[in-house]
């Protein structure tokens, strides 16, 4: 047996295991000491080892480049859309043998579903329109509106595409010649995000924008986008400074380039992805309004030319179906990805970029186009858009005499299919639907803009359309207290189905001519049930969804003008505020 052999340091180890222990707390104890802020000398400069973070300091100036989709930008004077060449209009092309349909379209993912339809952007005969039409369609790419308009004019293209507050600005000059008069069978989408208005974050509501600098593309959907929503909220366009570009993405480009300087920029009205890049990497800019609130303000439809349409009606009906059959295509999701490949290769772009605009627009199916072209209560139908759109440029000045809108429009398509039931599966999926909240919760966040309307309401009346009364107080038949209800109701129904998926607030207000001899209680009550009156005026004409909207009485505590409280006319009134979404 071997002899057990001792384990363990020697006394001269321990003494050496000793000395480095010692050594190290010594060293962990000046060193913290320091980091903590210590020392001999006194310093008040940075500690020692400390990483400081200079993006914090300001030193040097952002860098804004690559933020924008287009870094060069120019401005451009105010200018209506020039004239169409007279000499240049002619009857269209058509070969009857190989029968292709020249459809131009921009750089659009709403588009998305014509290309699906066509199995690609070139003509072939794999498209359902081939197949089940008996036509080929040749997709092409004219960004340029007025290059496309001159086409269409021109007999080169069959279709023209365009968002209907472009058509209405196009429709004038190309109704001069009846064979360019543009006819419009169908609705593709609702722009659903892609469109929006980038601020400073000092700007809370449309309302601040009075007196401040707007920079869009004029002619194009941005200029009637921030022109709706100012004359919604009371202000007149020639009170806001505008800057004009020649498309949108130089917009957007000429607004970060502005961040900081003296003459900067507040607010730009842009396109995907600008106008989420933009808050994401400038500092102290903020969404206001994106068409993702505003999801039935901008629409987007193709028109053909009359001459066309009348000697091709089947064909019409063909671009139609097949359109609506590509929406059906598009729920597969391995076809969906390949229609984005195709569309990809017809921009030039990266299919990821594709991908990545598809929420950008609702594709508007059957069920929708029929309660945009058919259903005269929908208070975001093509009549009352159109309509809107035209008030809009004339105040503008852009258009003098607008076309009216059954000159353009056309449902005779959609009534046919209706007929044939062909879509009678396609229903209309574009509602939002509201949970139940109150107006304390909403208001946390300033709305997106406040429309004052007027009412004159019959003295302790909550009834909008009170009869007139004679002296002794008796109604008078078939008479309305205030004969403009109809048409100021009509007002705000518009807005609201524009902001259809935007909360609503009423706020009902009344005069202070009985200050001090009524409770408040009681004028609060009678606010209230003129707020209410409201609502269920735009619930049971319109359909709207109740919970869309939240009702206050505020009596006679808020007067309309402060600096003129007894104007009475004025404080009989009710506020309406539209609410981002996510207020809710």
């Amino acid at each position: 047996m071997a002899q057990d052999k001792q384990e363990g340091l020697t006394p001269f180890g321990k003494v050496i295991v000793f000395l480095f222990i010692v050594g190290l707390i010594g060293a962990g104890v000046y060193f913290g000491f320091l980091k903590k802020g210590g020392g001999t000398g006194g310093s008040t400069g940075p500690s020692p080892g400390k990483t400081i973070d200079m993006t914090k300091l300001n030193i040097e100036a952002p860098d804004l480049k690559g933020i924008t989709t287009v870094q060069e930008y120019k401005y451009v004077p105010q200018e209506k859309l020039p004239a169409v060449d007279p000499k240049a209009i002619s009857g269209y092309k058509w070969d009857k043998n190989s029968k292709i349909v020249e459809f131009p379209i921009n750089i659009w993912i709403g588009w998305l579903p014509i290309i699906a339809a066509n199995h690609g952007h070139k003509a072939n005969k794999e498209s359902i329109f081939y197949k089940k039409y008996g036509f080929q369609m040749n997709i092409t790419l004219i960004d340029d509106p007025v290059a496309a308009r001159n086409a269409f004019a021109a007999g080169k293209s069959h279709i023209l595409w365009g968002t209907l507050d472009m058509m209405v600005l196009f429709a004038p000059e190309l109704m001069k010649d009846s064979r360019t008069a543009p006819r419009i069978y169908q609705q593709i989408d609702w722009s659903n995000g892609g469109d929006g208005i980038v601020v400073r974050d000092r700007i809370k509501s449309v309302q601040d924008l009075r007196g401040k600098t707007v920079v869009y593309a004029q002619n194009s959907p941005s200029q009637y986008y921030i022109n709706s929503l100012l004359i919604s909220a009371g202000i007149q366009p020639s009170e806001v400074k505008h800057k004009y570009t020649n498309t949108a993405f130089e917009a957007a480009a000429a607004f970060v380039a502005s961040t900081g300087k003296s003459d900067q920029i507040d607010a730009v009205v842009s396109w995907a992805p600008d106008i989420y890049n933009i808050p994401e990497k400038v500092k102290g800019t903020k969404i206001l309004s994106t068409t993702a609130d505003a999801n039935k303000l901008i629409a987007d439809v193709w028109a053909v030319r009359a001459d066309f349409a009348k000697d091709h009606p089947d064909i019409i009906k063909g671009i139609v179906a097949g359109i609506f059959e590509g929406m059906d295509k598009l729920q597969n999701e391995s076809y969906r990805v390949q229609a984005c490949q195709w569309m990809a290769d017809l921009y030039g772009f990266d299919v990821g970029e594709i991908k990545k605009m598809l929420q950008d627009a609702h594709s508007t199916n059957f069920a929708e186009n029929k309660e945009f072209f058919m259903n005269a209560n929908n208070p975001a139908n093509f009549e009352r858009t159109w309509k809107t759109i035209c008030f809009v440029y004339r105040e503008l000045g852009l258009i003098d005499a607008p076309v009216q809108f059954d000159q353009v429009m056309d449902f005779s398509v959609m009534a046919d299919i209706e007929k044939d039931g062909t879509f009678a599966h396609q229903k209309d999926s574009y509602k939002t639907v509201f949970a139940p909240t109150s107006f304390s919760k909403v208001q946390a966040e300033a709305p997106i803009l406040t429309q004052t309307i007027r009412i004159n309401f019959y003295p302790n009346s909550s009834n909008i359309f009170e009869p007139q009364h004679d002296e002794l107080g008796n109604a008078l038949a078939n008479t309305t207290y205030d004969p403009n209800s109809k048409s100021t109701l009509e007002k705000v129904a518009r807005l609201a189905a524009q902001f259809e998926a935007a909360t609503i607030a009423i706020v009902g207000h009344t005069d202070g001519s009985r200050k001090g001899q009524v409770p408040d209680e009681a004028v609060k009550k009678l606010s209230m049930a003129r707020a209410n009156s409201v609502k269920k005026e735009l619930v049971e004409k319109y359909k709207f969804d109740p919970n869309k909207f939240v009702v206050e009485g505020a009596g006679w505590d808020k007067p309309f003008d402060p600096g003129d409280p007894e104007n009475h006319a004025k404080n009989r009134r009710v506020e309406i505020s539209v609410y981002q979404p996510e207020a809710k």
